[in-house]
């Protein structure tokens, strides 16, 4: 069998993460017996300077190209905010049409999006950009808490890390899950990661400022999670009737006030886990009750359970 071409098309802008994670990830199962080559090429064939100021020599132009087994499309800071330059537009048309698959990291989604390649797909990016690209792009389904999704030939994955689940993904669905593994253990990383996005900061991820009607609202979810937040409470709270309240959150959150309660009492219950509290300690100080209702809830959000979290993630200085 031949080595399968994987081609990352770098530009200027380019978050050096998003570049590097992949091609470390395949480089490494290249050099594990895997049948890769990675390449780095860019839209004139120039080197690009990344985010970070960093310069990449790449190996050739887009339209230099021959086979591509797999196209992978990295993101920049800018994209949720301005249109991907035409070059780049241009350069992800050429090396698409020759690939067998597309994937995109990060907010490289937007460029997959703008250049049509998703519209009729599911897609995930990272978590902060994922209203903009439903609204921008409403010809594609957004999973905002997936780590990556994969729909027919063409995936996308979550913010920056990401990059390496869905390389990851990829290598075990050419060469098989042991050298996958292998590459996991090698990089010090899961193989599969618990969890999607949602146990990453979720009051962050409101975009409601400061003098938005929720923000009260959202602030004393975040303060207090074991307090009652039901939703006549919290609509009381507001000076909301339950049914605007519901509304609102809806529009500014993108789901109901229970969904947003149990999402913070979660990540609640992970800092305590994370500091060392047992189960019941963090089922009741983040107000998800008891040891039941929290392995419910840690298996269906996060796809494990609060022991096997505490064990993963129990801070070394935790008691």
């Amino acid at each position: 069998m031949g080595r399968r071409n994987v081609v990352v098309l770098g530009y200027d802008g380019v978050r050096l993460l998003d570049v590097t994670a992949p091609l470390e990830v395949f480089g490494t199962a290249a050099r594990m017996g895997g049948a890769y080559a990675p390449i780095l090429c860019s839209p004139s064939g120039a080197p690009v300077t990344t985010s970070t100021g960093t310069r990449l020599l790449v190996d050739a132009a887009a339209d230099e190209m021959g086979a591509v087994h797999t196209l992978l499309v990295p993101g920049a800071v800018d994209f949720p905010q301005y249109a991907p330059p035409l070059a780049l537009l241009d350069a992800v048309g050429v090396l698409a049409a020759r690939a067998e698959r597309v994937a995109s990291v990060c907010t490289g989604a937007f460029v997959l999006a703008r250049a049509g390649l998703l519209d009729g797909r599911r897609a995930v990016t990272h978590w902060r950009h994922a209203a903009v690209l439903a609204r921008s792009h409403p010809a594609v389904t957004v999973e905002p808490d997936a780590i990556f999704v994969r729909d027919g030939s063409v995936y996308t994955s979550a913010g920056v890390t990401a990059g390496i689940d869905l390389a990851l993904a990829l290598v075990e669905a050419d060469e098989g899950v042991e050298l996958a593994r292998e590459v996991a253990r090698d990089l010090v990383v899961f193989l599969r990661r618990p969890g999607g996005q949602s146990q990453f900061s979720v009051p962050s991820r409101s975009t409601a400022g400061a003098d938005d009607p929720l923000r009260p609202v959202l602030d004393a979810v975040a303060a207090d999670p074991a307090a009652d937040h039901s939703l006549p409470a919290l609509a009381r709270l507001g000076g909301f009737s339950p049914r605007h309240l519901t509304r609102l959150f809806h529009e500014r959150v993108g789901s109901t006030p229970a969904v947003y309660v149990e999402a913070v009492r979660i990540e609640a219950a992970q800092s305590l886990l994370a500091a060392g509290a047992t189960v019941t300690a963090a089922a009741a100080g983040s107000g998800l009750g008891s040891d039941e209702s929290l392995r419910r809830a840690f298996v269906r959000r996060l796809g494990i359970t609060p022991s096997v979290y505490r064990a993963r993630f129990r801070s070394t200085t935790g008691a």
